[in-house]
């Protein structure tokens, strides 16, 4: 599975990156800390998911999210907060799955599978 992951800190994709590649079916093939940024690496390294912070600087969620869907249709999106309230907000834009940046490395890779 090839991941992108897009988080303006860069702590957390440090993160992200160090937990995923320890995984051997689990590629991390980018990153980006902007919508401009994940624009650009998801047309590039045509990942098969990504790991979205809401708050992703750049353009809105929804927005970004229906872009998203336009140049990738099967593209995967687990969306990404520690705010608990985007887990209905990422719904209501057809992205069903969502991680909270409080979960265990376990959880983390958990959900993951299970969604991708």
């Amino acid at each position: 599975m090839r991941l992108l992951l897009a988080d303006d800190q860069m702590k957390v994709r440090s993160a992200l990156r160090l937990l995923l590649e320890q995984e051997p079916d689990l590629q991390v093939v980018g990153e980006a800390a902007d919508a401009t940024g994940l624009l650009w690496a998801v047309a590039e390294k045509e990942p098969d998911g990504v790991l979205l912070d809401w708050e992703l600087p750049g353009l809105p969620a929804a927005q970004l999210i229906r872009l998203l869907k336009v140049e990738r249709p099967s593209l995967k999106i687990i969306a990404m907060s520690s705010r608990p309230d985007v887990a209905q907000l990422a719904r209501n834009e057809s992205v069903p799955t969502f991680l909270s940046k409080s979960e265990s490395p376990e959880r983390v890779l958990s959900i993951i599978r299970a969604f991708l």
